[in-house]
């Protein structure tokens, strides 16, 4: 059975001074937490506060966003070395928050998640699609399509450990989440993709919901056999909720 995985996206959220509380009210509440992983996703600039406050706990952190090239002349970029100085062992790639205002690509996300891999970065691959793509019965059309584009260029092997997170564009946080049987039906459909291609590599993908997540739905949605955990954004920057969350994927 895969081990549970809960992911905090903090997006553009925090101080120095709000951090420590946060970071802190997560280290008291979970350090009991078993059977389930937790990740911390922060703005770059709390990479080295989320390093020194999170190591020799267990809880991991990371970020929100890489960039697709190794070094150079790319102003205001981050590269994967520069985040693995900090002790990030995480990184979220393709969040529909980032490909619609800064127009990425599939092949741009493709090209973040294979940079993740090669620098031993776990990826955190989001799919998903809009209101109109689900209400035309076009989602898992849309969703294939962007794994297929990591698929056809560097094969299903790459999947073997990383983390596809389904995020349905119309919940992100509009706090309406997508239904335990529609969740369960994309993910089968994700997992189901790659097995076709690489059966190993679909058994040791985790595969994340997010999207509105809260401690009253999560109850129904991470026991769907296809769910593995979720991606949470508001309510990680309230540490009461969050723990219930992480708690019920416990």
């Amino acid at each position: 059975m895969r081990k549970k995985l809960v992911v905090a996206n903090w997006k553009m959220h925090g101080n120095l001074a709000e951090n420590k509380r946060l970071f802190q009210a997560y280290i008291d509440q979970l350090s009991s937490l078993k059977n389930t992983d937790v990740v911390v996703c922060v703005p770059y600039p709390y990479l080295a506060q989320a390093q020194s406050m999170l190591q020799n706990t267990n809880i991991a952190w990371g970020a929100q966003n890489l960039s697709k090239d190794v070094a150079g002349a790319y102003t205001g970029e981050v590269s994967a070395s520069m985040i693995k100085d900090f002790g990030a062992n995480y990184v979220i790639i393709g969040h529909s928050e980032r490909a619609t205002a800064y127009c990425e690509s599939d092949e741009n996300i493709a090209t973040k998640f294979i940079q993740a891999k090669a620098h031993e970065l776990t990826p955190i691959l989001c799919v998903g699609e809009t209101l109109i793509e689900r209400e035309a019965g076009v989602m898992q059309m849309v969703v294939g399509k962007q794994l297929d584009t990591i698929i056809n260029t560097y094969g299903a092997a790459v999947f073997a450990k990383s983390v596809v997170s389904y995020e349905p564009i119309w919940a992100i946080g509009t706090g309406l989440a997508a239904n335990p049987d529609q969740a369960q039906s994309m993910h089968e459909f994700i997992r189901g993709k790659v097995a076709t291609l690489n059966e190993t590599a679909a058994a040791s993908m985790k595969i994340l919901y997010g999207g509105s997540v809260n401690p009253q739905n999560a109850v129904q949605l991470f026991v769907m056999q296809d769910i593995d955990g979720g991606l949470i954004g508001k309510c990680s920057l309230n540490a009461q909720e969050f723990e219930q969350i992480c708690r019920v994927a416990a």
